[in-house]
């Protein structure tokens, strides 16, 4: 399994309207091949900071599958207008539970 991680700056003021817009997106998300589950989570010690984690069966799923995808165009015009500066995207794998 691979871990995204995506660290989410949102425009100045435009934090309730992201998530909005997120629940609509997580809906394409979920329904990609390969994907497992997400979460979204708020940083408390920055206003309009977010980290989304995204769980894949393989890398290709996301960078391939996903990215390469026609729903890939509709998540971006959900979420891609939010961000400043545009989001650091890495991947992670396990190497100790």
């Amino acid at each position: 399994m691979i871990l995204e991680v995506a660290t989410l700056n949102i425009k100045k003021g435009l934090s309730a309207d992201f998530e909005l817009a997120f629940e609509k997106a997580q809906k394409i998300i979920s329904a990609m091949a390969g994907y497992c589950n997400h979460q979204l989570q708020k940083c408390l010690e920055e206003e309009d900071k977010y980290i989304l984690l995204v769980n894949w069966e393989t890398l290709e799923a996301h960078t391939q599958g996903f990215r390469g995808s026609a729903e890939y165009q509709d998540w971006k015009k959900l979420l891609h207008h939010f961000y400043d500066p545009f989001p650091t995207v890495e991947h992670y794998i396990m190497i100790n539970t």
